[in-house]
């Protein structure tokens, strides 16, 4: 039964798989998850859930739109048509059985239309189509990430907001791949189409693991482990925050999932366990020089 509600109706698939594709041909570059200046849709989905809310959220605007506008139009209608100069005398009208028929039927109905995909994405959220390859666990301090590897030779490391004074040094000196407040020191790693599960816990106060590319947020409890799951699509550099208001560096604490091959994921993590800085700055000359000349070639 559960299965069976992961199952969207056949219009939803269709317009998830026209998503896909806008996604895939809108969003060649590499580094194309990011918020961007003005944005009022969600950024392109690098995963079949994020593409599943997305369409959830374009399939809600059906209903929204047409109520809102019906709301305003009988708000208009009613100032105007039973404005004191031209209705001296107020109708002593205290019911009309057709009209409550409507408003009470008609919502419910709208509700149906909305609740059944709603049960059946949060049903889907909850419930991962195959078991994890992959299990990271991501701890929440104030104000910054830890990530451990629950591989073989753990590997741990620290994910904090990059620092100006620390571009040059690490390599991370162009601000359209590596945005002021968003990039990090050490983004978290992992192999593109890899069912990953994050375990997320905190140290202090509440987090919350928010990546809005991959359709997962997260809180992040002192004392509590939850734990989500993504498997990313695309290759690329994504970048999230901390969702949860934690104290006043609350806006300092970003999150940036870097989304490779499977070789160069493994190249990464065995030289991560003895050199993470060199590991990183090797992975980065290789992404980063692809980029460039894919760029130059389109």
């Amino acid at each position: 039964m559960m299965r069976a509600m992961r199952k969207f109706p056949a219009s939803a698939k269709l317009m998830a798989a026209a998503g896909a594709a806008v996604a895939f041909f809108a969003g060649a570059s590499a580094h194309a998850a990011q918020p961007q200046p003005w944005e009022t849709s969600f950024q392109p989905p690098a995963t079949d859930m994020m593409r599943q809310i997305e369409w959830f959220g374009n399939y809600t605007m059906w209903f929204v739109v047409p109520i809102t506008a019906l709301v305003l139009a009988l708000l208009a209608w009613c100032i105007f048509r039973f404005r004191a100069s031209v209705n001296p005398v107020p109708s002593k009208t205290s019911h009309n059985t057709l009209i409550e028929i409507i408003w009470t039927v008609g919502p419910v109905v709208i509700l149906l239309f909305i609740a059944i995909p709603s049960f059946q994405l949060l049903t889907a959220q909850y419930t991962p189509p195959e078991e994890a390859k992959l299990t990271v666990k991501a701890t929440g301090n104030q104000w910054n990430w830890d990530y451990e590897y629950q591989t073989e030779n753990t590997l741990s490391f620290n994910s904090a907001v990059l620092q100006d004074a620390d571009r040059a040094a690490i390599g991370k000196e162009d601000r359209k791949v590596y945005p002021r407040l968003l990039a990090v020191d050490n983004e978290l790693v992992v192999p593109v189409n890899t069912m990953t599960r994050v375990l997320i816990t905190a140290t202090d106060v509440i987090h919350s693991f928010a990546m809005p590319a991959f359709g997962i947020k997260m809180d992040a409890v002192p004392g509590r482990t939850n734990e989500t799951w993504f498997k990313a699509e695309k290759e690329g550099l994504y970048y999230g925050q901390c969702s949860q208001l934690c104290g006043k560096d609350h806006a300092f604490m970003p999150i940036a999932i870097r989304v490779v091959s499977d070789a160069q994921y493994k190249t990464w993590l065995a030289a991560a366990k003895t050199d993470l800085p060199g590991a990183n700055k090797a992975l980065m000359a290789e992404v980063d020089g692809t980029n460039k000349v894919a760029a130059a070639g389109n």
